[in-house]
């Protein structure tokens, strides 16, 4: 009797125990799944095209005769802008934003790399933008590509370019989609930024990607 009591007493025992475990074991796996949500889907400022089919790479040469490919930058945040040296309000003022950005990140800046490519070949040799791109920050890389390098990466980001003729050949203007990409430090296209923002958006998405990054790589 008394051994059956004994048990009994330690079912009774036992079993409120066991479930507590149990309990704060779920409890703990719920927490850890939900943080592991947050860190996948960042909040960004500028449009979410995480999972987009475009804008997948690149191959062109930089300002160094470098050539280039996304992958070399694997490990920072990409930000990709394309435009032309003789632009005369929209790029210029597209890169000043991004050269406060990267002053604004302060150390982050070592993990990000703002590349210009070109969509005016045809005037903008290399050492042109050897010199007009680290103008705005030094850290800055310019690329380029022949006619048909920039016709294949244009419509590899979906970016729309127009010459307009001018007074002479080489006196002309170049519409062009405006926009700037972000990828993340894995190499994929995460957001797009529309012209005209201002660099605190490209701060914020900066970081949470960087972020995003830091917490996937802990876990």
């Amino acid at each position: 009797m008394i051994g059956s009591a004994g048990t009994a007493r330690s079912r009774s025992v036992s079993e409120p125990a066991t479930w507590r475990t149990l309990f704060v074991a779920l409890a703990c796996v719920l927490a850890a799944t939900l943080c592991a949500c947050g860190q996948e889907r960042a909040k960004f400022t500028g449009t979410d095209v995480s999972g987009a089919s475009f804008g997948r790479d690149f191959d062109l040469i930089d300002q160094n005769g470098t050539r280039r490919t996304l992958a070399d930058f694997r490990g920072k945040v990409v930000v990709l802008f394309f435009g032309y040296t003789h632009c005369p309000d929209v790029c210029p003022t597209t890169m000043a934003q991004l050269a406060q950005a990267t002053h604004e990140l302060g150390d982050d800046a070592k993990r990000v790399q703002v590349l210009f490519v070109t969509v005016d070949p045809q005037r903008d040799t290399q050492e042109l933008l050897s010199r007009y791109v680290p103008a705005f920050d030094p850290s800055f890389l310019g690329l380029r590509g022949d006619a048909q390098a920039t016709d294949r990466v244009t419509r590899e980001f979906k970016i729309l370019v127009q010459k307009n003729s001018g007074s002479s050949p080489d006196n002309y203007t170049v519409d062009h989609s405006a926009g700037t990409y972000i990828f993340d430090p894995q190499g994929r296209l995460r957001v797009y930024v529309s012209y005209g923002q201002g660099p605190e958006v490209f701060v914020h998405d900066i970081r949470a990607l960087l972020r995003d990054s830091s917490g996937a790589t802990a876990g």
